[in-house]
């Protein structure tokens, strides 16, 4: 089991950036997959942002690409999500996850019962 933190969350007006960390308890490279979510009030948790830790290949949720960029930072053991021309629309708590397999069907990755461990979240809200 892996320990996770999220940090960098805030409040940003249209257009601003953030950059949201995730800090894991251990080696990234023993999780094959890692994930940003978010969930805003009333709505399912969505899948943000994937990276395959091992060969470093990124995916993105169609509202998302072109402005978030997910990276990884081994020595560090954190994951990045860097968030640039923010909408009102991408407020919402957003969650780091990790999974411990790798996917038989990556075109699963925004699937959250696919992730066994979560952090406890960090929010991030933007003003018109």
């Amino acid at each position: 089991q892996v320990q996770l933190v999220e940090s960098g969350g805030g409040s940003v007006q249209a257009g601003g950036s953030l950059r949201l960390s995730c800090s894991a308890s251990g080696d990234t490279y023993r999780w094959p997959f890692m994930a940003w979510f978010r969930q805003a009030p009333g709505k399912e948790r969505e899948g943000v942002a994937a990276i395959s830790t091992g060969r470093s290949r990124t995916y993105y949720c169609d509202s998302v690409k072109g402005r978030f960029t997910i990276s990884q930072d081994n020595a560090k053991n954190t994951v990045y999500l860097h968030m640039n021309s923010l909408k009102p629309e991408d407020t919402a708590m957003y969650y780091c996850a990790a999974r411990n397999l790798p996917w038989l069907s990556v075109s699963n990755w925004q699937k959250a019962d696919g992730y066994r461990d979560w952090g406890q979240g960090t929010q991030v809200t933007v003003s018109s």
